[in-house]
């Protein structure tokens, strides 16, 4: 029998909801576990990607992006490889503790996206930042949880009611787009996107043999 390699429990955390939050590092990879489900894994990130090419098909200047959850930075570093250098990408955290394990253990898999100068970090609910910024942003990202069906914090259900969706098209410019990443198909959120007043559409996108949902809606 070979020798297994341990889990190391690197860190952990709670979050606002009470929620626990644990960062876990096996034979190179890393594992952010939200009440001992797999939240995020290292080795598993294209979906989160693609968010950014689903969103917008070519960079503008002076473009602003909004990236709703920072996670392992995987999803704020694909939009910084997509805004020109006089573009921004404000990234919303709402865990002081995500932030930290970015800048201790997991900036690098990213290439430290909190470390570019393009970047406003903000440790604040994703929804604050919206409900604030009307008119603000080209693109706004969302990958805060599992998706509209299954949110991991019960705060962020209210991102997919009517009333988030219409904060999010009021806070996009005209012709902007939201992208939203989900675990599972979940068709009933393209009518959801519809009804706030976008152009809907959804791509199952393949990653390390495992595929997720993203929707995204451009704004009328």
């Amino acid at each position: 029998m070979g020798w297994m390699k341990p889990t190391e429990i690197l860190a952990k955390a709670t979050m606002p909801d009470g929620n626990s939050l644990e960062l876990r590092r096996h034979d190179g990879d890393y594992v952010i576990r939200a009440d001992g489900y797999d939240l995020m894994i290292s080795r598993a990130h294209g979906s989160e990607e693609s968010m950014m090419a689903l969103a917008c098909a070519s960079p503008t200047a002076g473009m602003r992006v909004l990236v709703g959850g920072l996670g392992m930075g995987y999803t704020a570093r694909a939009a910084l490889d997509f805004v020109p250098e006089d573009g921004q990408v404000v990234v919303a955290e709402l865990v002081e503790a995500v932030v930290e394990w970015n800048r201790e253990y997991l900036g690098p898999l990213a290439g430290n996206p909190l470390d570019d100068a393009r970047t406003k970090l903000v440790v604040d609910d994703v929804r604050r930042v919206i409900l604030a910024g009307e008119g603000q942003f080209d693109v706004i990202l969302l990958d805060v949880d599992n998706g509209p069906h299954a949110p991991t914090q019960r705060n962020n259900s209210w991102l997919y009611t009517p009333g988030g969706l219409d904060a999010i098209r009021r806070a996009l410019r005209r012709g902007g787009a939201v992208a939203v990443w989900s675990v599972e198909e979940y068709p009933a959120f393209l009518h959801q996107l519809r009804a706030a007043g976008f152009n809907a559409s959804g791509e199952r996108v393949t990653s390390h043999h495992t595929r997720h949902s993203v929707y995204v809606g451009h704004r009328r």
